[in-house]
């Protein structure tokens, strides 16, 4: 049981104290229905998911998890811009949106891992798909989930920042809500140049479910623990370190990242 439902059924024991003991069982059972009832007991298993106490030694959700995750993703992400760029055919507006993604991603990362947030990525040997490079089409929807399964990570890290407290945590969940923004922006390029609508969020998407179709998330909800990010992007054949599950290649961050595209229109290079 979560500290958040048995605080609820403290409370609820407490009000009817004045009650037989017996009686104050039936009422927290009652409760304990009802809350199944309406799914809450579903909603306080995910909160404590996100719990970043100390002794939820089950919990993936640390500062420093998130951090390395993050740094990791952006070394991917750098990687696929910039091979994409390069390699896949593009009408031109597409191409100079990736070329600007790329060097976000770069930038990204440079922040993740400088002194003033402090990680270190899981790895910079990417295996990438064959396939996301093949055309255009599985190009773009590779961006799509990626980009979405970033944004949802950025979500949970500023979650969990804000919870941290204190002048570092609201640093931190400000630079994720920073980075979030531009992987929602890169999501809606793709895709728009996939021809769907980009602006299709209401909300930047955390739990609720993919509506996209066509996707290989799609009719999937999003994830409470950063660990799925990863698990996400294994499934669709990529590799941090080692061999993916699908037909591809190991890419170094460090030789790709000399030669990703640098366009002079990218601003606001620092994060505030």
């Amino acid at each position: 049981m979560t500290d958040f439902l048995n605080k609820v059924y403290e409370e609820i024991d407490e009000q009817h104290r004045d009650q037989p003991a017996a009686t104050r069982r039936q009422v927290v059972a009652g409760a304990a229905a009802t809350l199944g009832a309406m799914g809450m007991l579903t909603v306080a298993d995910r909160a404590a998911a996100q719990d970043n106490t100390p002794g939820n030694t089950d919990n993936p959700n640390t500062v420093e998890n998130i951090i390395n995750i993050a740094a990791t993703a952006e070394v991917l992400a750098t990687i696929v811009n910039t091979v994409g760029f390069e390699t896949v055919q593009l009408d031109p507006t597409t191409k100079a949106n990736i070329a600007a993604a790329a060097r976000h991603e770069v930038i990204h990362y440079d922040v993740l891992t400088s002194d003033a947030v402090g990680a270190k990525e899981l790895t910079k040997r990417i295996w990438v798909p064959d396939a996301v490079f093949s055309n255009a089409e599985n190009f773009l929807k590779t961006l799509v989930v990626g980009d979405q399964i970033f944004v949802n990570a950025y979500l949970l890290g500023g979650t969990v920042f804000a919870r941290a407290g204190g002048l570092r945590g609201s640093r931190f969940a400000r630079f994720a809500a920073e980075f979030m923004g531009v992987e929602s922006v890169h999501r809606a390029l793709a895709l728009q140049s996939l021809g769907r609508l980009g602006n299709d969020r209401t909300f930047a998407k955390f739990a609720q479910r993919e509506e996209v179709p066509g996707l290989l998330t799609s009719g999937q909800g999003g994830f409470y623990r950063i660990t799925e990010a990863v698990d996400l992007l294994k499934a669709a054949g990529f590799g941090f370190g080692e061999q993916g599950s699908a037909a591809g290649k190991f890419y170094e961050f460090d030789e790709v990242r000399r030669r990703t595209p640098d366009p002079q229109q990218v601003n606001t290079r620092t994060p505030s």
